[in-house]
């Protein structure tokens, strides 16, 4: 059993408090008979860090006179990968099956049941790779609960519709990544008054740093800086916060090892280092270094295309040496009365070779005058130079569109269209009624990030030429990203100060090249054959 060489109980304590060794070390025993569940660590014994035996011991250990705990709530700030999950679940597991307390119930949280269900899994993991609980313990995987058969206890995952379920009598609550909550109205729920009926409930609030400082995070992170700096004062609330300050050197080894106590044990500075080279190189991953890496809050949306690489980018595009080549096109509608674009990116026919890009815009004729006078933007510059092409009215002409389209695909092997799904229902069965194979793209996290990302790697390393279209360019330079937890980015439309849609529909392209390459062998005239009008 791995212990501190020599325990000091928190400076926090108050002074009728008493640490209880035999409380304490029961605790930390409790967790090191279980095991960890992921990687390398799989199956060996979870011998706690000197980090995390602290926390145990102050949490568990500092008892009031009457001997009840004396912090009921925990909150601590810590980059990602420092084993926040392995130790949220066995704070979960101790406090439903190693408390001694008749029926208890603990809830874990998170911003939605996906994320709160992370913690569950590796405490089902646990159980199952632990005998003595593994006997007592029934896991009801389909409902996302753990009962202590012994004491008829219980930890559940909530939904996130939570926060209108009022009647909870709590004795724990596990907040995982709490800066993802989209408002307070859980926390509150779980946190005020609750656990009331209970003699030692506890508020277990673990995440990595945010964005948003009108969060109910944000608030709680004051509080807790609050109490570190001594300018308030709460004897049952329990502050732990590791992490970077804005004026350190982002760079420096030793600034990694301040902020990440797990560093070198379940992180390894090989990993934190590939990080930190990215980030210099990739000026728009800096942030997301920041926040994920060293734990300082800052800001969600972030200014993200360096101009000066993608000008180097600019290389001559001729649209007729790509006739009869294959390519992928990225359709982004907009609204009807807005800028519609449609990008087609033609993957390397050799190492030597490198993705092309050809945008194609749509404007309404009607708007473009009062669009240059409000938005002071040259369409009307743009339209002459032949960049832009306006349609008859006030609202694009989505059937010229898909006439052009069309045309287009007459020209190039277009094998595949992706398109996002909002206000794209008519236009895709058109399309799809002239042969073309559509894709529906969603714009979430979880399909923008992969060709985000690669669409900045292929930039950084001169892999792409776009022409130097003015209207792409202007696209790319407003583009704002937006990060989640886990490091993913996408375009974020609301940030971004102007339009992006251009930039957008070249990021769909790009995933479909990437992912389907360049294989001549099926023709999208094979599947439709010619078309005769």
């Amino acid at each position: 059993m791995r212990t501190l060489k020599k325990y000091k109980p928190t400076r926090f304590a108050a002074k009728t408090s008493v640490y209880d060794q035999v409380k304490a070390d029961y605790a930390v025993n409790f967790i090191q008979c279980l095991c960890h569940t992921k990687g390398i660590w799989s199956g060996k014994p979870f011998l706690l860090l000197d980090w995390q035996e602290q926390i145990i011991r102050d949490l568990f250990g500092v008892v009031k006179p009457d001997g009840y705990r004396q912090f009921n709530t925990a909150y601590i700030e810590i980059p990602k990968k420092n084993g926040k999950s392995e130790l949220a679940a066995a704070i979960a597991l101790l406090l439903t099956c190693g408390d001694f307390e008749e029926r208890a119930e603990v809830y874990g949280c998170a911003a939605d049941r996906q994320q709160a269900s992370i913690v569950f899994e590796v405490a089902a993991d646990m159980v199952h790779m632990c005998p003595a609980l593994n006997r007592r313990v029934k896991i009801l995987r389909a409902t996302k609960r753990i009962v202590f058969l012994p004491t008829n206890s219980f930890y559940q995952v909530l939904s996130a519709e939570a926060y209108s379920k009022h009647g909870f009598n709590i004795h724990g609550v596990v907040f995982d990544e709490l800066h993802t909550q989209p408002n307070r109205k859980l926390f509150d729920v779980m946190t005020k008054g609750s656990g009331d009926a209970r003699t030692q409930p506890l508020f277990f609030l673990i995440t990595t740093a945010g964005s948003d400082t009108h969060s109910i995070c944000y608030e709680q992170h004051q509080k807790a800086k609050d109490i570190l700096e001594d300018r308030k004062h709460d004897s049952t609330y329990y502050p732990v916060i590791y992490g970077s300050q804005e004026e350190d050197d982002w760079t420096s080894p030793k600034v990694w090892k301040k902020a990440n106590p797990s560093l070198g044990e379940t992180i390894g500075i090989d990993k934190v280092k590939a990080a930190c080279e990215s980030a210099r190189e990739n000026p728009g991953e800096e942030n997301i270094f920041r926040q994920l890496r060293l734990n300082q809050w800052v800001k969600q949306a972030i200014r993200w295309m360096p101009m000066e690489k993608w000008d180097l980018c600019g290389s001559p595009v001729n649209p007729d040496t790509l006739e009869g080549r294959v390519c992928y096109g990225g359709l982004d509608l907009s609204s009807s009365t807005d800028i519609t674009a449609f990008v087609l990116v033609f993957p390397p026919q050799d190492e030597e070779d490198r993705f092309m890009v050809l945008p194609y815009f749509w404007i309404p004729e009607e708007t473009i005058g009062l669009r240059v006078r409000r938005d002071h933007v040259p369409y009307d510059l743009w339209e002459r130079e032949g960049q832009i092409e306006t349609t008859e009215g006030n609202v694009v002409h989505y059937g010229y569109i898909e006439k052009f389209i069309e045309n287009l695909g007459m020209k190039y092997n277009i094998r595949e269209i992706a398109f996002d799904r909002w206000g794209a229902v008519q236009m895709v069965q058109n399309l799809e009624g002239m042969g073309f194979a559509v894709v529906p793209f969603g714009q979430g996290f979880k399909d923008m990030s992969p060709s985000t990302k690669e669409l900045m790697k292929l930039v950084l390393g001169k892999e792409l030429a776009h022409g130097g279209h003015p209207v792409l360019r202007w696209m790319m330079d407003n583009i704002y990203i937006r990060t989640d937890p886990a490091g993913n980015i996408k375009p974020d439309k609301e940030k971004s100060t102007e339009k992006i849609d251009g930039a957008v529909a070249t990021i769909m392209a790009l995933d479909r090249a990437i992912r389907c390459g360049n294989d001549t062998s099926a023709s999208v005239y094979d599947g439709r054959g010619l078309l005769f009008i």
